[in-house]
């Protein structure tokens, strides 16, 4: 059955990832241990978007080695959308509680505060998109999606329910999200795949170069 595997970068990465050892992740590996035999992967797409300095200092530089590293894999395809990171005032929860704890607060508590807030835009919007698409031009005979955002419930609906093809849910984390399986054909869940999925260190690309596993990875 011919599969195409769209990955949900970021929200893979804060479900699955992030604080695990497991970060330098071969994604054709991880579909083929955790699909079917019968299921054929054709393509993966990967949406992501390129991070920002003020979050880690090493992040974008991290992140760009495993990009590198996700090119040598045939047939994936990278979609980015964008990454934006802003200063605002936001509301306090109440009472006010610092980390690390503060022994003695102001009198009265402060009620904003000016924060860094970085939000990634637009992957899951081209994930949905692209999923429709392929589905109804027939690029895919099953599809399998990478996520627990419930924003893409009803790009999933309109695959399985309106052009009647199956979808398999590849859920990240333990607790799947009651809509999104309402609404995939078939749920598998990736994480006892994390470990024996992942790329060799170092990754050497076609052309020759060396990409080594992030120190802090």
């Amino acid at each position: 059955m011919n599969t195409i595997v769209y990955v949900d970068g970021f929200n893979l990465y804060y479900r699955a990832l992030k604080g695990s050892p497991h970060k330098w992740l071969n994604l054709q590996a991880l579909c083929e241990a955790s699909l079917p035999k019968h299921c054929k992967i054709v393509g993966i797409n990967f949406y992501t978007a390129r991070i920002s300095s003020r979050v880690d200092p090493s992040s974008p530089r991290d992140q760009h080695i495993y990009l590198k590293a996700l090119q040598t894999i045939p047939g994936l395809q990278q979609h980015f959308g964008s990454f934006r990171v802003t200063d605002l005032f936001m509301y306090l929860d109440q009472p006010v509680v610092f980390r690390p704890a503060v022994e003695k607060l102001p009198d009265p508590a402060p009620r904003y505060a000016r924060v860094v807030k970085s939000e990634e835009k637009g992957s899951d919007v081209n994930l949905g998109v692209h999923l429709v698409r392929d589905a109804f031009q027939g690029k895919f005979e099953h599809a399998a999606v990478i996520t627990n955002d419930t924003d893409l419930v009803e790009p999933l609906r309109i695959v399985t329910e309106d052009a009647k093809l199956p979808v398999t849910l590849l859920t990240p984390t333990d607790q799947t999200a009651k809509s999104l399986r309402n609404v995939a054909t078939y749920v598998r869940r990736i994480r006892n795949y994390l470990g024996v999925s992942q790329f060799p260190n170092p990754v050497v690309t076609p052309d020759g170069i060396v990409l080594a596993k992030p120190e802090n990875w």
